[in-house]
């Protein structure tokens, strides 16, 4: 057996392939910050075909929490019943269903990153952070979040869990990177605060740790958890790839089950690198120096790509993005029993158009 194809059992729960769909924003949420089930129904059908896993996009535990107003949200019980649908359709094809939870902190109420004015501030919205430093040039300056602002956050994240586990998800994620609000509480660069939550790095790494530990009291103990960090900032004086290897461990002490190794985000203007795979060294960093598990994300195009990282130890599990957005059905074109019976016999007769894999995945 390849092991792009080999399942993975995390807790009590197995994914059928090493092949997942990360949390990537659609900005298309109905009124409410409820799925549209119109598009997400679909979106996410059609993106559990031929995976192991599927992680749906960033979705607040408030409303201060949202990256913009288009974002989904998960406070209430209208909106569980909504993400209900969700988990079962991605559950229906065979994936297992994610959810990744998130606080857009500092970078909070803006506009779709399209469009006119894109990706800009909206007036009248209060942003918290960890200190009175903004983002970006042109963004307002947070609000220094107080220890009843951080107490309610936390108790936010742990309720939004128990909402997801109601609606029927099998893991979670929680978002610490791309400068959202744990993020900003791990870097130096946006958290300048002097009391029990900065300052040093047991301090600063405070915050993600409650969180954790809080969500793991309302998530059953048989389901993943898995935090995205951000492994290093790309610019002086920020979080580094050496502290996220000392901070993993303490994360899995926790109850966290993998660390979906991101990088970047803290701050405008920054320069990262690019290039095929170009995260994947990191997830490789942690796993090797920590022995927690990780997922590599980062331009990974091909399944030969993948192939390759699970078979050099980089990571885990292999997170597809902007791939699978626009092709779907690559899993499932090189392993036809993967896709629905309507599709199979189409699969099967128009062969394994794209890349080398045996028929196995």
């Amino acid at each position: 057996m390849h092991p792009l194809s080999t399942p993975l059992r995390l807790r009590e729960v197995e994914l059928r392939n090493r092949l997942g769909l990360p949390a990537m924003s659609t900005y298309q949420a109905d009124p409410g910050h409820l799925p549209a089930l119109h598009w997400h129904l679909p979106h996410y059908l059609t993106r559990s075909i031929g995976v192991g896993l599927v992680i749906v996009e960033a979705t607040a535990i408030s409303h201060e929490g949202l990256a913009t107003p288009d974002d989904l949200g998960l406070w209430n019980d209208r909106q569980t019943e909504a993400f209900a649908a969700l988990a079962g359709v991605i559950a229906d094809q065979g994936a297992v269903p994610g959810l990744q939870l998130s606080h857009a902190g500092r970078k909070a109420g803006r506009t779709r990153p399209w469009g006119p004015g894109r990706d800009a501030p909206l007036d009248g919205w209060e942003r918290l952070g960890p200190s009175p430093l903004p983002f970006a040039a042109g963004y307002p300056t947070p609000r220094p979040m107080t220890t009843d602002h951080i107490e309610a956050t936390i108790i936010q994240f742990a309720a939004a869990a128990g909402r997801a586990a109601t609606a029927g998800f099998k893991l979670l994620e929680l978002h610490a990177g791309h400068g959202r609000l744990l993020h900003s509480f791990l870097s130096p660069l946006a958290n300048q605060r002097t009391d029990a939550y900065g300052g040093t790095f047991t301090g600063r790494t405070r915050l993600l740790r409650e969180v954790v530990r809080a969500v793991r009291l309302t998530w059953p103990g048989n389901l993943p958890l898995v935090v995205r960090l951000s492994v290093r900032d790309f610019l002086p004086g920020g979080w580094t790839l050496q502290d996220t290897i000392r901070l993993a461990p303490l994360l899995a002490d926790d109850g966290a089950d993998l660390i979906d190794c991101t990088s970047g985000g803290i701050a405008r203007p920054e320069e990262r690198p690019t290039g095929p795979a170009w995260q994947a060294p990191y997830a490789r960093r942690v796993r090797r120096d920590t022995g927690v598990r990780t997922a590599a994300v980062g331009k990974i195009t091909t399944l030969e790509q993948a192939e390759r990282l699970l078979v050099d130890g980089t990571c885990d599990v292999v997170l597809m993005g902007r791939q699978l957005l626009v092709d779907p059905m690559l899993p499932a074109r090189h392993e036809p029993s993967l896709a629905p019976a309507p599709y199979r016999r189409a699969l099967a007769t128009t062969g394994a158009a794209d890349g080398h894999l045996p028929p196995e995945l």
